[in-house]
């Protein structure tokens, strides 16, 4: 406060065009010098104004795809959590959707969320009803196969009840791979027949023990189920009270109850958790690209030592002819100032260009805003300051008679 006061009361002492021409005179005097001092400066600016922008860029393409629709709805998950984790009963059915539509009126639309890929259900195998994990593939197989063929593409396309089953399987209810070629086995009353045998092998993690064509799969399902819904609230609603009051109904009157737990996942937490990590991020990058703008305010301290044992005749003329201390150093300050601000200008410029350019190679788009620019001005700004005192300070205070001999 005490520097800023200084210049204050130094500048209304003396004429403010006629300090701004003189400093800006003395930076003209050297160009070259002036320039390379500016580079430190412009290229700190600009890679905090890139990472920043891109940063400021992903955390809005991030939140966009999780928050609320272009309408203003909000969207939260409702999951079915069952008591018995071997058990593959599902938490969600039409019934309970027609439940919360019937009971909520806030709610806008409410949707089951198609199970994975690869999932675990109960088959007929060989007259037994036993459990197993499925696979369901919607393009033909390249499965490694024992005995049999793998699914064609015709085959998928055409929603034919073929299936495919691993070597372990056909061997525990067939005795044998050979055996279990062109048997029959049924998955939610519907019947496919094997018509390959492949070895054992992983999909999505899970020891995949049948393959099924997902359009056959898919078209056989009479029954909507899940353990995961999307509930979309009408515009303005508190999202956190009618989330609580969803969950509450489907464990007080939900088809699975009395077998497991219903449970909501807080987008709200999600988005604001989400956004402080981009944003941690972002500024911890941000201050290690800015190490370079302490590097370069060193170079403008240097820059303004030298300047100041060159022109020690300017100096001592000037006291000798009236000029104060004050005077003096407002002036070598206004110079580090000067060179750092417009540094800074640049180098926001040169930041926002390439951050623009760099994100047509991105999957979202840079975003710059006017904090950005004010930051770069303010950061600039103080720099020259800083680092400008001290050699401002030492022209103040050279002596006028040593300076005379």
């Amino acid at each position: 406060m005490a520097l800023f006061y200084l210049i204050q009361e130094g500048i209304h002492d003396m004429k403010v065009i006629e300090v701004l021409l003189t400093a800006w005179k003395s930076i003209q005097t050297n160009l070259k010098r002036s320039l390379l001092t500016m580079v430190g400066i412009t290229i700190g600016i600009a890679s905090v104004v890139v990472i920043v922008s891109l940063g400021n860029g992903i955390k809005k393409e991030t939140l966009k795809n999780l928050q609320a629709d272009s309408s203003g709805r909000q969207t939260i998950e409702i999951t079915y959590t069952d008591k018995n984790p071997n058990s593959y009963r599902r938490g969600f059915s039409t019934e309970d959707i027609e439940l919360l539509k019937q009971s909520d009126e806030s709610i806008d639309k409410i949707s089951i969320l198609d199970n994975k890929n690869s999932f675990s259900n109960k088959l007929i195998i060989n007259g037994q009803l036993k459990s197993a994990t499925f696979h369901l593939t919607k393009k033909a197989t390249n499965e490694n196969i024992i005995i049999g063929s793998n699914l064609s593409k015709a085959q998928v396309n055409s929603f034919q009840p073929m299936a495919m089953i691993s070597d372990s399987v056909a061997k525990k209810y067939y005795d044998s791979p050979s055996n279990a070629l062109n048997s029959s086995l049924s998955v939610d009353n519907t019947t496919y027949t094997v018509t390959g045998v492949f070895k054992n092998k992983k999909n999505d993690g899970l020891s995949t023990d049948v393959i099924l064509p997902l359009t056959t799969y898919k078209s056989a399902q009479t029954k909507s189920t899940g353990d995961t819904i999307k509930v979309t609230f009408q515009r303005n609603v508190n999202i956190e009270k009618a989330a609580k009051n969803v969950v509450k109904n489907l464990n007080k009157n939900g088809s699975q109850k009395t077998n497991g737990k219903y449970e909501y996942i807080d987008i709200g937490s999600l988005l604001s958790g989400v956004s402080n990590v981009i944003s941690g991020i972002t500024y911890f990058i941000s201050a290690i690209a800015g190490i370079s703008l302490f590097i370069a305010g060193i170079g403008v301290m240097n820059m303004l030592y030298i300047s100041v044992s060159e022109r020690t005749k300017e100096i001592g003329v000037r006291r000798a002819i009236g000029a104060k201390k004050k005077e003096i150093m407002i002036q070598f300050l206004l110079e580090a100032v000067i060179l750092t601000t417009l540094g800074g200008l640049l180098g926001f410029i040169m930041g926002a260009g390439l951050a623009m350019i760099i994100s047509q190679f991105l999957p979202f788009p840079a975003v710059i805003t006017a904090s950005s620019f004010v930051t770069s001005f303010v950061i600039s700004t103080v720099v020259g300051v800083i680092f400008g005192i001290l050699p401002a300070r030492q022209a103040a205070d050279k002596n006028l008679i040593d300076i005379l001999k």
